[in-house]
């Protein structure tokens, strides 16, 4: 099972844990829908969309209202390190969630207690509170942009917003040193996607490639197109496919997707996801 675990922005959403569908505008888990916008509800979106056209089981996800008090937060910590050795997971992708790093080693623990370990992924505010509680490196894949990049390479900031005034306002061409600062400190999961202009792909501290075509600027300004990569290389991972396979993949398809749409600064982020499984299926068949 493949299993998503964020919150989205829907004040009277109480936790809710199922297989998950796409309709076109929303996710439904349990015959609750939310609206594919950015966020946890457009990673899950794209999962949903990748999983179908690679023939994959729908991935499962578990999701709360959260306001900002951080109560449906704590909720999902709580299910997933108190359910997590039972349930059959063999790769768990954490998202939005508020960083409390004593629950995410609660977490963790769990995950060593499944009998099976799964793959560990983390984007957003989860990977904020691994890297903070010390556990990036019992993760295995980091999903990144370049400021979060810039997060991990300090040893000092335990979130973006205190990430020291040298790596303010670094440029994509100081990501391979933002890599080794990360990897070097132990700040970093075994394999990361970095997503920006320059999409990187790393395994183990070593940049393996990088995907900077089709350029499609407008993807840049529409919200949520950071959170759909991590969902489509997800799924991939899901399928059965290699880190660096997934990733090459995911960054492309998520560009194409854009490209295909012609998109714009007005183009919303469902429209992204619907075009995922037309450009996923030239790829795959």
């Amino acid at each position: 099972m493949l299993l998503i675990c964020g919150t989205v922005p829907v004040d009277d959403l109480p936790l809710t844990a199922g297989e998950v569908s796409f309709n076109g505008e929303h996710i439904i888990v349990n015959d609750r829908k939310v609206p594919c916008t950015q966020g946890t509800a457009a990673l899950i979106s794209a999962a949903c969309a990748t999983a179908a056209e690679a023939g994959s089981r729908a991935p499962h996800a578990l999701i709360v209202g959260d306001n900002g008090n951080g109560r449906g937060s704590r909720q999902i910590y709580e299910y997933v390190a108190g359910n997590l050795p039972r349930l059959d997971v063999d790769h768990l992708v954490l998202h939005y969630m508020l960083p409390v790093m004593g629950l995410m080693r609660k977490i963790c623990a769990a995950a060593d207690n499944c009998p099976r370990r799964p793959v560990l992924v983390a984007d957003a505010a989860a990977m904020y509170a691994a890297k903070a509680a010390g556990l990036a490196p019992r993760f295995d894949v980091f999903t990144p942009d370049l400021s979060e990049l810039a997060f991990l390479a300090d040893p000092e900031a335990s979130h973006p917003a205190y990430v020291g005034k040298h790596l303010f306002g670094c440029e994509i061409a100081s990501a391979p040193e933002l890599v080794r600062a990360a990897y070097k400190k132990g700040n970093c999961a075994r394999s990361l996607l970095v997503k920006g202009a320059t999409d990187y792909i790393v395994d183990e501290g070593e940049i393996i490639g990088q995907v900077t075509s089709p350029d499609v600027p407008g993807l840049e300004a529409i919200g949520g197109t950071g959170d759909t990569i991590t969902g489509i290389l997800a799924a991939l991972l899901h399928s059965g496919m290699t880190f660096r396979d997934a990733a090459f993949t995911a960054a492309w398809v998520n560009r194409m997707a854009g490209s295909c749409i012609n998109a714009t600064p007005a183009t919303r982020i469902r429209q992204v996801v619907e075009a995922i499984p037309k450009v996923l299926g030239a790829v795959i068949k």
